[in-house]
């Protein structure tokens, strides 16, 4: 425990509500160890340009409800530049750091898996609204995010009635489906669509006409931004990838719309939540667990236990393997969505 004298933590990927109490606890955990704590500006982005900030008792002094990072955050790859790696490299020894503790989802966590299989002294913490990440039972930042998204519905059933319309709402999933079956099923909506079950548009309109039937003159459908037609592609605005290779998604809810309109001659109005889903305060549960996640964090970095990730399995905080919590996705389990499913149309 004495090696440890100056920790590092750093935020990657996209912001999520929780990231500022997981920064507060790592830091109020280190410096009640008498470990001085570095915080490295815009993720791995701050490794490569040698950017920091001192974190200290009043600069996380007020920050556990705020949304987003007061570190910041990028989608650097040091790993596609030889150039970015060899400075992280040299700038971790340069800073000092005995231990890094990086927050972040799938794309973070796999550089930092790839940084300790090189010897560096790395911690990983799981973070996404998305809640795929394996081995973890949840992220911080999906709560909220489902509760801004459940908010939303509730106020599209109010318009979509009282117009007759069909209300398609797009909401963040790249590849699995978990925001729009809880949001779904907590909002009533009245079909849920997820990339895990490719869309048979047959069927959506199906279930629409079935309402109508019964006299429901108005629907609510909720898609994942990236559910795929069966068979079809992945919908894109831009084709630009990111320095991870993931294409930016986005367009599904409003084609959907559209031959939601074209088949049924219902009037069809699209909302696309988007960046909405990230921002804003994090809810009680994901203060508890970023704060529960940071602190044990700063434990396991003390006890020299590196290339692990902080986890909740049942009421539990325990270390898995980084690696393991990388190796593939958590889906949307069948069960969950067959149950969704009773309540469709």
């Amino acid at each position: 425990m004495g090696s440890i004298k100056r920790i590092g933590v750093l935020t990657g990927g996209g912001d999520c509500p929780g990231l500022n109490p997981v920064i507060r606890a790592v830091v109020r955990k280190a410096l009640a160890e008498g470990v001085e704590v570095v915080g490295i500006r815009n993720g791995w982005k701050g490794l490569v340009t040698e950017t920091t900030m001192p974190l200290t008792l009043e600069s996380v002094a007020g920050i556990l409800p705020k949304g987003g990072t007061i570190l910041g955050t990028s989608r650097t790859n040091p790993y596609k530049k030889e150039q970015d790696l060899a400075a992280v490299k040299a700038n971790f020894k340069a800073l000092g750091l005995d231990a890094l503790i990086a927050i972040g989802g799938e794309d973070t966590l796999g550089v930092a898996t790839r940084l300790t299989a090189e010897g560096f002294p790395v911690v990983g913490v799981p973070k996404t609204i998305d809640n795929d990440l394996s081995e973890t039972d949840v992220t911080f930042g999906f709560d909220t995010a489902v509760n801004i998204v459940t908010e939303c519905i509730d106020r599209l059933h109010t318009t979509a009635e009282s117009h007759n319309r069909i209300m398609v709402c797009e909401v963040m999933g790249r590849h699995a489906g978990w925001i729009a079956v809880h949001a779904g099923i907590a909002g009533g909506a009245d079909v849920i669509l997820i990339p895990e079950r490719p869309i048979d548009i047959e069927e959506v309109c199906r279930a629409i006409q079935n309402r109508h039937k019964r006299g429901r003159t108005f629907s609510i459908i909720v898609v994942a931004e990236g559910a795929e037609f069966k068979p079809g592609q992945t919908v894109n605005v831009v084709k630009e990838k990111d320095a991870f290779g993931h294409v930016r998604l986005g367009g599904i809810g409003n084609l959907l719309g559209e031959m939601i309109e074209q088949k049924t001659g219902y009037e069809t109005r699209v909302t696309v939540l988007g960046h909405i889903q990230r921002g804003g305060s994090p809810s009680a549960f994901d203060r508890v667990l970023g704060t529960r996640f940071g602190v044990r964090a700063v434990e396991l970095a003390l006890e020299g236990e590196f290339g692990m990730m902080v986890s909740l399995k049942g009421n539990e905080i325990v270390p898995v393997k980084i690696e393991q919590a990388t190796r593939q996705l958590k889906l949307v389990d069948a069960e969950l969505y067959d149950l969704a499913k009773l309540f469709f149309g």
